[in-house]
């Protein structure tokens, strides 16, 4: 129970952590170089943008983005759960308030390190919570609900989506900054693809000679199927057998652990699978 609670807590910091680092990255490179983020952050600056520049109204960017998400949260409260949902939530309420208290500070004038700077920034701060089993809220959720019907990655999604808010930023702003908002963007979906892997598929092999735990254990711990190999050893000539399971990079720590704890002596070897036809289980990475 303790350990439950700590692990909650250690969730709860990391997702603020990265809630407050994707707030920087508008406030202290995109938003001084008038480039864009992806997702609902990014409509709302375009927003926020067009209505101080051709009405000269002024909105709360971090209000547009708490409101904006509200359908959003919704949605991933039935289609991924409600741990996912609460933190996610939590990291939407975070950002809009360090929006809104983080000052709007110019850390360099040349806008291609702007551009990079922001873009990665943004990107670890969404492929951290990802990976925690959160989001950023807005586009971030729908990417991952279409990353998980299809299996494609959330950052290739991302990246679709997001060209639509480059061409309006060319259309109502100037062509140059939407296409340096452009390099932002490539380098915020690589770096949620390098943090974010839970569309990498993995098989391990794992050698034991205690075949019955470690099977049991990987299917009451992991909800994943293995098949199973005998085995002879080259040199001993011992009996032993192979189970072969297909997993996702997320699920590679929790078999490690369940090994050490049923058999620490099981030999395994992980190699990356390029390709999976068949039924494979594909699950959120919420917990």
């Amino acid at each position: 129970m303790k350990n439950d609670s700590l692990e909650k807590l250690k969730k709860l910091l990391i997702v603020t952590f990265a809630a407050i680092l994707y707030a920087c990255a508008l406030n202290f490179f995109l938003t001084p170089a008038n480039l864009f983020t992806g997702g609902i952050a990014g409509v709302s600056q375009l927003i926020t943008g067009i209505a101080e520049r051709y009405f000269d109204i002024h909105i709360s960017t971090g209000l547009l983005l708490l409101v904006f998400n509200v359908p959003i949260i919704y949605l991933a409260w039935k289609e991924i759960g409600k741990s996912f949902t609460f933190y996610s939530g939590y990291s939407v309420l975070v950002m809009s308030l360090a929006l809104e208290f983080v000052p709007i500070l110019s850390v360099s004038e040349d806008i291609l390190l702007n551009s990079i700077f922001g873009g990665v920034l943004a990107g670890l701060a969404i492929g951290v919570t990802l990976r925690y089993g959160a989001s950023t809220g807005g586009l971030d959720i729908i990417a991952l609900v279409a990353s998980f019907h299809k299996g494609k990655s959330v950052g290739s999604y991302l990246f679709m989506i997001n060209v639509v808010i480059v061409l309006f930023a060319g259309i109502f702003f100037e062509w140059e900054r939407a296409l340096y908002t452009m390099i932002s963007l490539y380098a915020s979906m690589r770096v949620v693809d390098f943090v974010h892997t839970a569309q990498v598929k993995l098989t391990a092999f794992v050698i034991t000679k205690n075949v019955e735990a470690v099977r049991e254990a990987i299917f009451s711990r992991m909800v994943r199927g293995a098949t199973l190999l005998p085995a002879e050893g080259g040199y001993t000539h011992e009996q032993k057998g192979v189970l072969m399971i297909v997993l996702t990079r997320y699920e590679l720590y929790e078999l490690n652990r369940t090994l050490k704890e049923v058999d620490p002596s099981a030999f395994t070897n992980i190699v990356e699978t390029v390709d999976i036809q068949g039924n494979f289980k594909r699950k959120y990475m919420t917990s």
